[in-house]
């Protein structure tokens, strides 16, 4: 028996664990089990490798997407480039290989949208997952700004300088913050929504609940509105592509 997981903090809401389990039914899929991987510390993560047998792949989330890779024995070139991994694959030797498939999820998710004036991107948060964001923008011509709540190198905004004229000429808004999340749904990154138009795309990469306040504000402006869901399920897929697990007969 194979086995599969998610590496994270407070995970028990997770998507994967439901998504796997369900995928591989519909499939029959008999030789692979998925868990989760609840640990309060990264420290722990070598512990899980060595006693966990059959151990073929892990999915990494918040808060693990850049603090696992000092653990890693390699880096695929995308995951090098945006530095966040949200894939681990453990070859027949033993290594540990690191991916970053949000960004071929986000692509895949946000592309069918994207205009001629789309030019720049407002990024709200700076975690593993905004990192994959910006990869994907800046590969597709668009330029990208960090919001934070402090200012620091690299952060082209904080919350409180961001001004509604800011807002109104950066046509791409994404929220990579967890603000929002069941089951503190009225929580919104704090930015004006009043000039958001018919041009912007909103997207936020919470999926639980499907509307978030951000995307229900932005949506009343006749925003394009975008949840994280598709983009969750094409990662999902693109790993288990990566873990390239034989299924029994």
């Amino acid at each position: 028996m194979y086995k599969l997981g998610l590496l994270g903090k407070n995970i028990s809401y997770s998507f994967s664990r439901n998504y796997f389990k369900n995928k591989f039914e519909i499939e029959n899929i008999t030789n692979v089990n998925y868990d989760n991987f609840d640990i309060e510390n990264v420290s722990i993560f070598p512990s899980i490798i060595k006693d966990t047998d059959g151990l073929k792949g892990l999915n990494v989330t918040i808060p693990y997407k850049q603090d696992v890779i000092p653990f890693l024995d390699k880096l695929d070139k995308k995951a090098k480039a945006i530095g966040a991994v949200n894939t681990i694959r453990i070859t027949k030797k033993g290594k540990l290989v690191g991916y970053n498939t949000d960004c071929y999820g986000f692509k895949k998710s946000i592309k069918p949208y994207i205009k001629s004036h789309h030019k720049s991107a407002l990024i709200l948060g700076t975690g593993g997952a905004s990192k994959a964001v910006v990869y994907t923008l800046e590969k597709l011509g668009i330029s990208c700004h960090y919001v934070s709540r402090n200012m620091r190198k690299g952060i082209s905004f904080t919350y409180d300088t961001l001004t509604p004229q800011d807002i109104k000429e950066h046509k791409i808004i994404v929220n990579c913050t967890p603000l929002g999340t069941f089951p503190k749904v009225e929580l919104c990154p704090n930015i004006t929504f009043d000039t958001m138009s018919s041009q912007h795309i909103a997207f936020d990469l919470i999926y639980n609940p499907e509307e978030t306040t951000f995307l229900r504000l932005a949506k009343a402006q006749n925003a394009t509105t975008i949840n994280g869901l598709d983009m969750l399920k094409f990662q999902a897929e693109k790993a288990w592509s990566i873990w390239d697990i034989k299924k029994s007969k």
